[in-house]
């Protein structure tokens, strides 16, 4: 079994205590490495060590911090290999999509690396004879990453990448889960010979985590995950009011009109609703369909989910792969078992497999009801469930009945209605006659309980800057 250690200002450290964490492989369930927990200590040397290369950090030109990440970029392309071993140990993904994952989270650190000429303020008009209006973009300091499970390698560069462009450092901490692929990016950080102290990465308790978040030091808190754990980073905000920038949960819906390519449609939505087991939070949950069409749509569902096999995707890659534990399967399938004594029509799926490893089937649900709890919150795993509508407006109106406005699809022929959902639909994302995708010139931003600010392209970067006005008189 594999052992990791933590990494601050440039150095995998002799841990202070034989403490740590245990990553399982949620498709056998067996350990496959043993990662060393943070002390509260070591949480501290880290932020230090971070803010003490930040000022040095943020006075290079911005070009020579470009210059870095493309070594970044070249150094987790040459170790996509071993990132990939390691990533598809601890999430049950296949060893082609673990190390395709890797060849992403390059790609993205070089869109970021192209901001380095980019990074721009603004010069305004004063209303006093005389004088001129300067808006600086600068550095926010140190930036606290918490990073999600599901697609631990991607993540961690989407939050880091922009975040060292504009001049910050970071402490990340990555999943319990899914730590060991983060410490191979570590030493990805040492190969492309980034300054000690830019990138520090560490697993720990919530409990250190804390320490890390509300430590003075720390200007920005950057997370992906839950709107619990978006909560409780609000409340570590608040200590030094902190700014944070959150991506919380999902509840994705899409509407089918009847004028729609229904084989498509189905087709997307059910690679969107399995793949990864359903664990992103873009996937689509609720299917909203045009009564006209309602019957034929299902019946394309049902054939496409009854015919999905899961199981290892180190046997075959082709496999719908496991939850990320047993945890998460047990909670999913109450959620379903609950849905189904409120009315649900079960059509494929619903049980627990016997055999090792957390996996769950693709689970079909048909007959729902808005107010279901199955309709309403995020369920994060292989699941769809599906409602019926009569008109644009209607199914325009239960889209936007709820709590969550990450993304949203809509598959239809007619350019008015695409107008219309593009107006009025209440998420951060639409995307008509494709499922989601997150292209890296975008902006992932979500609406109500969906998060606080957002990642990717122009506006995901400026996320990690602070302005300074001034005010010149001459």
């Amino acid at each position: 079994m594999r052992t990791y250690q933590n990494f601050i200002n440039n150095c995998f450290i002799t841990p202070d205590s034989d403490a740590g964490f245990i990553v399982l492989d949620p498709a056998t369930g067996q350990a496959q490495a043993k990662v060393s927990a943070a002390t509260p200590a070591e949480a501290r040397h880290a932020v230090d060590a971070a803010a003490a290369a930040q000022k040095a950090w943020a006075a290079l030109p911005a070009c020579e911090r470009g210059q870095y990440l493309h070594k970044l970029a070249e150094a987790l392309q040459a170790r996509s290999p071993q990132i990939g071993a390691a990533l598809a140990a601890e999430s049950g993904k296949s060893l082609s999509d673990a190390t395709a994952e890797a060849g992403y989270a390059a790609e993205i650190t070089r869109f970021h690396a192209e901001w380095a000429r980019r990074i721009e303020g603004e010069v305004i008009p004063s209303d006093t004879p005389q004088e001129n209006l300067l808006l600086l973009r600068e550095a926010i300091g140190v930036v606290a990453c918490l990073i999600p499970f599901n697609f631990p390698v991607y993540t961690l560069l989407r939050k880091i990448a922009p975040a060292l462009i504009t001049g910050n450092t970071v402490v990340v901490r990555p999943s319990n889960n899914t730590p060991c692929s983060a410490f191979e990016i570590a030493q990805a950080v040492l190969d492309a010979g980034l300054p000690a102290g830019v990138v520090n990465i560490l697993t720990m308790s919530h409990v250190v985590a804390e320490t890390v978040c509300t430590h003075p030091k720390v200007g920005m808190i950057t997370l992906t995950g839950s709107v619990g754990a978006g909560r409780k980073v609000l409340e570590y905000s608040q200590v030094n009011i902190a700014k944070s920038s959150l991506e919380l949960g999902g509840k994705t819906p899409a509407i089918i009109e009847a004028d729609a390519n229904l084989l498509q449609a189905a087709n997307d939505i059910v690679g969107s609703a399995l793949s990864h087991c359903g664990q992103l939070c873009t996937s689509v949950e609720r299917v909203y369909v045009q009564e006209e069409v309602y019957e034929d749509f299902v019946r394309l569902l049902k054939q496409r989910f009854a015919v999905r096999q899961y199981g290892n995707r180190a046997d075959n890659p082709n496999y719908m792969g496991p939850l990320v534990n047993a945890t998460a399967r047990l909670n999913i399938h109450q959620m379903v078992a609950r849905a189904v004594d409120d009315g649900a029509t079960l059509e494929t799926g619903g049980f627990i497999p016997e055999g090792p490893g957390y996996f769950y089937p693709p689970t079909l649900l048909t007959g729902c009801r808005q107010d279901m709890e199955i309709v309403q919150e995020e369920i994060f795993g292989p699941v769809l469930c599906v409602l019926k509508y009569r008109s644009a407006d209607e199914a325009l109106q239960l889209a936007n009945d709820h709590q969550f406005g990450l993304a949203s699809v809509l598959y239809t022929e007619n350019y008015r209605t695409a107008m219309r959902f593009a107006n009025h639909i209440e998420a951060g994302e639409l995307y008509v006659n494709r499922t989601p995708a997150d292209p890296y010139q975008g902006y992932h931003a979500g609406w109500k309980r969906s998060g606080l600010g957002g990642d990717d392209g122009k506006h995901g970067m400026l996320e990690f800057t602070q302005t300074r006005l001034v005010v010149l008189k001459y």
